[in-house]
C-alpha cells in the first residue's frame, strides 16, 4: 500500500477488506425473484441514485404507501413521481445517461434490497391513474430495467440502531427552515414563520 495510506487499487482494497466469499457472489441476480418482489411490495421508501454526464452522483428519497413501486409483467420497476422541489436533478441525469441505483427500505427490517439498472421517464396516463394516491395521479414515472439485484445484509441498520426508538433522540429544529432563515439573516420569529409555511406545504401539496 502507498506510504500516503491511500487505497488506490483493487489489490489495496482487498488487502484491507479481504476478498468476497464466493457464496456471497451467488446472491447477485440479473432479475427480481419472488422474494425480492415481495420485499418491494412491502417497501414504502426507496433511495434513488443517478449520475450526470460528468460522473457527479445524485441521490433522492422516494416515498409513498408500501407497494407504491410497481413491478410490471416484464420485471421492470415503475416508480411514481409526486410534487417536489422541481429541481429534478435525478431526472435530468436519467435523460443524460439512464444509469440508476436503488435501495429499498422497510421499517423495522434490518436488510435492504439493492437494484441497479437502466432508467427511462414516462407519462402514460393509464399508468399514472393506476398510481393514484389521495385522488391524485402520479405526475410521471421512472421505468427501471433491472440488470443487477441483491439483498444487503443488516449490519448497517444494526450498527446505526435506526429502528430502535429509544436511540432516536429529540431530532432538533427542522434544518431547512434554519438554513433558509440563516441565508436571509432572519431572527427566531422569521424561522418559525418559514417552518409554518413548510408545514402548510407538506399538508396541502403532498400529492
Amino acid at each position: 500500500m502507498p506510504t500516503d495510506h491511500g487505497i488506490n487499487s483493487v489489490a489495496d482494497l482487498e488487502s484491507v477488506l479481504g476478498e468476497p466469499f464466493e457464496e456471497i457472489k451467488l446472491k447477485i441476480r440479473s432479475d427480481l425473484d419472488d422474494i425480492m418482489q415481495e420485499f418491494i411490495a412491502d417497501s414504502p421508501l426507496v433511495f434513488v441514485s443517478t449520475l450526470d454526464e460528468s460522473g457527479l452522483p445524485d441521490i433522492s428519497p422516494k416515498g409513498d404507501p408500501a407497494g407504491f413501486v410497481q413491478v410490471d409483467g416484464n420485471g421492470d420497476l415503475l416508480i411514481p413521481e409526486r410534487p417536489g422541489n422541481r429541481l429534478a436533478m435525478g431526472f435530468r441525469n436519467i435523460l443524460e445517461n439512464g444509469r440508476i441505483g436503488l435501495i429499498f427500505v422497510i421499517p423495522n427490517q434490518r436488510e435492504t434490497l439493492r437494484v441497479k439498472g437502466r432508467a427511462t421517464l414516462h407519462a402514460d396516463p393509464n399508468v399514472l391513474e393506476e398510481m393514484t394516491v389521495n385522488r391524485k395521479p402520479a405526475l410521471m414515472y421512472t421505468r427501471v430495467t433491472v440488470e443487477e439485484a441483491f439483498f444487503h445484509c443488516g449490519k448497517a441498520m444494526i450498527r446505526s440502531k435506526l429502528w430502535q426508538p429509544d436511540k432516536w433522540g429529540a431530532g432538533g429544529a427542522p434544518p431547512i427552515a434554519r438554513q433558509f432563515n440563516a441565508a436571509i439573516g432572519g431572527d427566531e420569529e422569521s424561522e418559525k414563520n418559514i417552518q409554518a409555511e413548510r408545514e402548510k406545504n407538506y399538508e396541502e401539496e403532498l400529492y
